[in-house]
């Protein structure tokens, strides 16, 4: 991504995040704040596993078995009904895996074969806008009390995450190590120009789905399922093509402990083909498919807790008899 682009946007994340607060300060009286904590499953969708056939961008590819918990915290403004203004902090862990991969004889075949698997942590900063459609079918919207309310979500974040991957050393010992400092793609290297350094913080874009239930005018419980389209291909440090075990040499030094790494992470076909490197992994072999940028969702249980709007009472009305609920 563009470092105008991923500057711009993180000004405007920054720029939303006073507008929150000084709205909050304003409004202290009449608007309400829900705090609250959330929990769920996350999935990575990238280059590596995935099932049968060709690689796709999003739940065909799903792999369970790579779940992983993320938890978070959040605090929301709802000046009206219809939007809510959210500000949530969530982190976690990604993992993705040739190894997986159930093969069918297809073109998943060449996938399993090329065996790289990842592990990095997470942490995500956005800000996002929720809106209620089916408010305006409710006859009385100010009554909450025991009431369900789907709504969607779009907003914009940041986050961080460090791609890991194990090294095996000629003594069998298993050890993670950080790729990006690796260059595994060439990356950064004056043998390929066009293979800039990806950074470890980059933007992505929430935007999902969900329903809310009001257990009362103070207590809520959410279910949604978020997706983070990203601008970066390196979540798992594959994106590309592969480059000569010689660039390795070249670069960090020839017979150096770095460069043995960086050949072993680069190209990991020999632990999944019984020692041996198949010649269909070379120089200028895709290893990857830059084409498609990763991305990553969750499906997260929100409790929270809402507070203000004393001067406010239609917020805090319950007739107990709407006529139509959602």
């Amino acid at each position: 991504m563009k470092k105008s682009v991923r500057t711009y946007l993180l000004k405007t994340i920054a720029v939303l995040t006073v507008v929150f607060t000084s709205y909050s300060s304003s409004k202290a009286q009449t608007t309400m704040y829900e705090v609250g904590i959330s929990v769920g499953p996350s999935n990575f969708l990238g280059d590596l596993g995935g099932n049968q056939g060709k690689g796709q961008t999003f739940l065909k590819d799903n792999n369970i078995e790579l779940t992983r918990l993320m938890p978070g915290v959040y605090f929301a403004i709802a000046p009206n009904h219809y939007f809510n203004f959210r500000a949530a902090f969530n982190w976690g862990k990604l993992e993705g895996a040739d190894s997986v991969i159930n093969g069918k004889g297809g073109l998943e075949e060449s996938r399993a074969e090329r065996n790289q698997h990842f592990k990095s942590p997470i942490m995500e900063l956005f800000v996002a806008a929720e809106f209620y459609p089916t408010v305006f079918l409710e006859e009385d919207p100010e009554d909450v009390w025991h009431k369900f309310r789907p709504y969607a979500l779009l907003g914009v974040g940041a986050f961080h995450f460090n791609p890991q991957a194990q090294y095996i050393d000629p003594n069998g010992r298993a050890t993670w190590v950080d790729l990006k400092p690796l260059r595994t793609e060439g990356q950064g290297m004056a043998n390929y120009p066009n293979r800039k350094e990806y950074s470890l913080t980059q933007i992505n874009i929430p935007y999902g789905v969900g329903i809310k239930y009001f257990f009362s005018e103070k207590v809520t419980a959410s279910l949604e399922i978020v997706n983070r389209k990203t601008f970066t291909d390196y979540i798992d440090d594959v994106s590309t093509q592969y480059i000569a075990d010689q660039d390795f040499y070249d670069y960090f030094g020839a017979g150096s402990a770095t460069a043995d790494i960086a050949r072993q992470m680069a190209n990991k076909a020999a632990f999944a083909n019984g020692g041996n490197y198949k010649p269909s992994y070379g120089p200028g072999d895709q290893r990857g498919t830059a084409t498609n940028n990763d991305a990553y969702y969750s499906t997260t249980l929100k409790i929270g807790i809402r507070l203000g709007g004393e001067n406010n009472r239609s917020f805090l009305k319950s007739t107990r008899c709407p006529a139509v609920r959602f």
